[in-house]
Protein backbone atom coordinates (compact mmCIF):
# COMPACT_ATOMS: atom_id res chain seq x y z
CA UNK A 1 0.00 0.00 0.00
CA UNK A 2 1.44 3.17 -1.12
CA UNK A 3 1.85 6.28 1.43
CA UNK A 4 -0.49 8.45 -0.80
CA UNK A 5 -3.29 5.45 -0.78
CA UNK A 6 -3.35 5.88 3.05
CA UNK A 7 -3.54 8.87 3.30
CA UNK A 8 -7.16 8.87 1.72
CA UNK A 9 -8.24 6.38 3.97
CA UNK A 10 -7.39 8.17 6.98
CA UNK A 11 -9.63 10.38 9.17
CA UNK A 12 -9.02 14.20 10.36
CA UNK A 13 -12.19 13.97 11.90
CA UNK A 14 -12.60 15.38 15.59
CA UNK A 15 -14.54 14.92 18.35
CA UNK A 16 -17.38 17.20 18.71
CA UNK A 17 -19.78 18.52 21.42
CA UNK A 18 -20.91 16.14 24.01
CA UNK A 19 -18.32 13.53 22.31
CA UNK A 20 -15.08 13.14 23.98
CA UNK A 21 -15.75 10.22 25.67
CA UNK A 22 -18.36 10.42 28.19
CA UNK A 23 -20.14 7.20 28.15
CA UNK A 24 -21.65 7.24 31.68
CA UNK A 25 -25.46 7.76 30.06
CA UNK A 26 -25.59 4.86 28.49
CA UNK A 27 -24.32 2.57 31.01
CA UNK A 28 -26.12 -0.54 32.38
CA UNK A 29 -24.66 -1.15 35.86
CA UNK A 30 -22.41 0.87 37.52
CA UNK A 31 -19.58 -0.30 39.72
CA UNK A 32 -19.78 0.20 43.35
CA UNK A 33 -17.03 0.22 45.95
CA UNK A 34 -17.13 -1.21 49.25
CA UNK A 35 -14.52 0.28 51.03
CA UNK A 36 -14.43 -1.64 53.85
CA UNK A 37 -13.15 -4.62 51.75
CA UNK A 38 -10.71 -2.47 49.78
CA UNK A 39 -7.27 -3.82 50.89
CA UNK A 40 -5.58 -0.23 50.22
CA UNK A 41 -8.44 1.09 52.04
CA UNK A 42 -8.36 -1.07 55.06
CA UNK A 43 -4.75 -1.16 55.11
CA UNK A 44 -4.45 2.66 54.61
CA UNK A 45 -1.26 1.64 52.11
CA UNK A 46 -0.77 1.60 48.39
CA UNK A 47 -1.57 -1.74 47.57
CA UNK A 48 -3.61 -3.87 45.53
CA UNK A 49 -4.94 -1.68 42.95
CA UNK A 50 -6.00 -4.57 40.53
CA UNK A 51 -9.12 -2.47 39.47
CA UNK A 52 -6.68 0.51 38.74
CA UNK A 53 -4.54 -1.98 36.54
CA UNK A 54 -7.46 -3.61 34.73
CA UNK A 55 -9.99 -0.78 34.00
CA UNK A 56 -10.14 -0.65 30.04
CA UNK A 57 -10.55 3.11 30.63
CA UNK A 58 -8.97 4.27 32.97
CA UNK A 59 -11.28 5.86 35.50
CA UNK A 60 -10.05 4.33 38.72
CA UNK A 61 -8.17 6.76 40.36
CA UNK A 62 -5.36 4.73 42.28
CA UNK A 63 -5.78 6.42 45.47
CA UNK A 64 -5.56 4.75 49.05
CA UNK A 65 -9.76 5.23 48.68
CA UNK A 66 -10.18 4.42 44.70
CA UNK A 67 -12.84 6.28 42.98
CA UNK A 68 -14.73 5.89 39.61
CA UNK A 69 -15.07 8.53 37.38
CA UNK A 70 -18.87 7.50 36.33
CA UNK A 71 -18.82 10.23 33.64
CA UNK A 72 -16.37 7.68 31.62
CA UNK A 73 -17.04 4.66 33.02
CA UNK A 74 -18.68 1.88 30.73
CA UNK A 75 -19.72 -0.38 32.81
CA UNK A 76 -17.98 -3.38 31.71
CA UNK A 77 -17.42 -4.97 34.97
CA UNK A 78 -14.14 -5.74 34.85
CA UNK A 79 -13.18 -4.25 37.91
CA UNK A 80 -15.47 -6.34 39.89
CA UNK A 81 -14.48 -9.53 38.09
CA UNK A 82 -10.68 -8.71 38.87
CA UNK A 83 -11.23 -7.07 42.63
CA UNK A 84 -9.88 -10.35 45.09
CA UNK A 85 -11.48 -9.05 47.91
CA UNK A 86 -14.95 -8.76 46.19
CA UNK A 87 -14.97 -4.78 47.02
CA UNK A 88 -16.69 -3.60 43.72
CA UNK A 89 -19.98 -5.06 42.78
CA UNK A 90 -22.11 -3.98 39.70
CA UNK A 91 -25.25 -2.11 40.65
CA UNK A 92 -28.29 -1.64 37.88
CA UNK A 93 -28.04 2.17 36.60
CA UNK A 94 -32.28 1.74 37.48
CA UNK A 95 -31.20 1.81 41.18
CA UNK A 96 -29.76 5.29 41.29
CA UNK A 97 -32.34 6.94 38.88
CA UNK A 98 -33.99 8.44 41.46
CA UNK A 99 -31.69 9.05 43.42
Amino acid sequence: MTRDLFEIMTSNAEAGPGDAGRTGSWRVERPVIDLARCTPAKRGKAACHLCWLYCPDGVISKDLEPEILLEYCKGCGICAEECPTQAIRMVAEAEFVEE
